[in-house]
């Protein structure tokens, strides 16, 4: 007859449903605590070293990575709010991503997918602006982790993958291990980057189809779709880019 063996040590399940209940209690208060307004020097350092990592050269190839991922993820989200069926996201160390959707290749669903992709960054940043003018700061560094969370499943390439998982890792370890202040603080300069980093990109863009043409780029997939010339797409994406950075200066600065 088979001996009976004492079980096997740990927490009991209802002592593991309260232990799960704190963790998520703890979490919920650090998505939703406020944090008061950074003081004007905070605020101007955040912008400085925003500023840096979007003009400096060696930076920038680095950083622009995080630009990639915003404009690809404004493309998908386009995609599927018009009814588009995404079918994946690649980037490329190159700075450079393709996001594939299927559906009637014309027509308002296509047109609005391929314009959201130049936007995308400015208005993501507008929106934090929005957040962190409100005291939610690190709110907003969780919402883009979730963010980033969903992307991920999108993701069709190994540099894909390991790009939004580490900058997901950078925002996590900023919300988890940093003290409120200076989680504040970076979620400004996450905001700053994002705001400063979309003209620049539209400012690329247009050098490229510039110097060689870019029969491929956004800019000019909309004048085939639409009729309309590529640069005034150009012209429409700068507008609403520095449109967004107009408007989340006068929400922050004090």
């Amino acid at each position: 007859m088979p001996g009976r063996y004492p079980s096997s040590p740990g927490l009991s399940p209802r002592r593991a449903g309260v232990v799960g209940w704190t963790a998520m209690d703890e979490i919920w208060d650090r998505v939703g605590a406020t944090s008061p307004p950074l003081p004007p020097l905070w605020l101007g350092v955040t912008a400085v070293l925003a500023l840096v990592l979007v003009v400096q050269r060696d930076l920038w190839r680095v950083t622009r990575n995080a630009v990639t991922i915003a404009h690809e993820g404004a493309h998908g989200v386009a995609a599927l709010v018009t009814g588009r069926r995404l079918a994946g996201i690649r980037l490329h160390s190159d700075t450079s991503g393709v996001t594939v959707s299927r559906g009637r290749p014309t027509g308002p669903g296509m047109v609005l997918t391929a314009a959201a992709g130049y936007v995308g960054p400015g208005l993501l940043g507008l929106g934090a602006a929005a957040l962190l003018a409100a005291g939610h700061a690190i709110g907003m560094l969780w919402a883009v982790l979730a963010l980033l969370a969903l992307l991920l499943l999108q993701i069709r390439n190994f540099y894909g993958l390991w790009s939004v998982l580490v900058t997901g890792a950078l925002v996590f370890a900023a919300t988890w291990w940093l003290p409120a202040q200076w989680q504040a603080g970076f979620a400004h300069v996450v905001v700053w980057f994002l705001l400063l980093a979309a003209p620049r990109t539209v400012w690329e863009l247009q050098a490229a189809r510039r110097r060689h043409g870019s029969p491929d780029s956004d800019a000019d997939q909309l004048a085939r779709l639409t009729g309309v010339p590529g640069l005034v797409w150009v012209g429409l994406f700068l507008l609403v880019d520095v449109g967004a950075l107009v408007l989340a200066v006068r929400w922050l600065l004090p």
